[in-house]
């Protein structure tokens, strides 16, 4: 079963009971991510070395569906130079 978010096509998957977290993989998981963010809501981004997601880490999932709940999921985090703002605001 593939899961596809924004765009992006998980077809592994793993979910741990104990602590209700959903695990999605672009593919089996090979090595650790390159890097990893949290998003607002908790939940954590996994990249390659290229910038990729290769993987999600979904928290409260059960208690989500139990509630009958939508899951909240804001990536990717972005922050912008004042260098970069600057050559927008040239006439």
């Amino acid at each position: 079963m593939t899961i596809t978010i924004a765009g992006i096509d998980f077809d592994y998957r793993d979910y741990d009971e104990r602590s209700d977290v959903l695990y999605l993989h672009v593919g089996p998981p090979k090595a650790p991510p390159a890097k990893t963010l949290e998003t607002p809501e908790g939940h954590t981004v996994e990249y390659d070395d290229h910038g990729a997601i290769i993987g999600l880490e979904l928290m409260g999932v059960r208690g989500m569906l139990d509630r009958n709940e939508e899951l909240q999921l804001t990536w990717p985090p972005a922050h912008l130079a004042a260098s970069a703002l600057r050559q927008a605001l040239a006439a």
